[in-house]
């Protein structure tokens, strides 16, 4: 925790406001004329903003995923059946944005750290799976981040991990339950 202080002329005031609270988590903002009367002190007391987010560790996501080796059969398979004038679903993009962050996460675990191939791959994977969940064409979990999140922005294989694990645990229970994100259609 500290203390901010400001000085700026009355017009500034929205503009220096908006700019601490977007940078700091703040306390009420406290104002005092300067001695000529012309500008204001703006006093705070603030806390830095954590950079942290919810995402679920690689190895709680994937706890009940199949071998890389399964899933990428799956995720071929999947391709190949589905004709060229059908669209793939959005399981396919999520497997698949899963299966390209675990190559990528096994390759800098056995020491590949110039290779940024798998890094690029599993980006680019991340990120088509994104802007497929922002388009709405399909449920997705979002919590606690939603696809057009800036989090979500930030970190595109977070999100790819919040996703699924939340996919991977069916809560089917009943036939009265809505249907859940593995079972979209249930």
């Amino acid at each position: 925790m500290f203390e901010i202080r400001v000085i700026c002329d009355n017009t500034d005031i929205g503009p220096v406001t908006k700019g601490l609270v977007e940078a700091f988590k703040l306390s009420d903002v406290r104002r005092r004329y300067t001695s000529d009367g012309k500008r204001l002190r703006l006093y705070a007391t603030a806390n830095p903003r954590t950079t942290e987010t919810a995402w679920p560790s690689p190895e709680k996501a994937y706890a009940s995923a199949p071998s890389i080796l399964d899933e990428v059969e799956w995720i071929n398979r999947a391709a190949a059946e589905t004709g060229w004038d059908e669209e793939l679903d959005r399981e396919y993009y999520l497997r698949k944005a899963a299966a390209f962050d675990r190559i990528a996460l096994a390759n800098a675990a056995d020491g590949h750290p110039g290779d940024t191939t798998g890094e690029d791959v599993a980006a680019a994977t991340a990120v088509f799976l994104l802007d497929y969940d922002r388009a709405g064409r399909e449920l997705y979990g979002g919590t606690p981040h939603p696809p057009g999140h800036p989090a979500s922005e930030a970190d595109p294989r977070g999100y790819v991990r919040q996703e699924y694990a939340l996919w991977s645990v069916c809560t089917c229970d009943a036939p009265s339950e809505p249907p859940c994100l593995k079972h979209p259609s249930a």
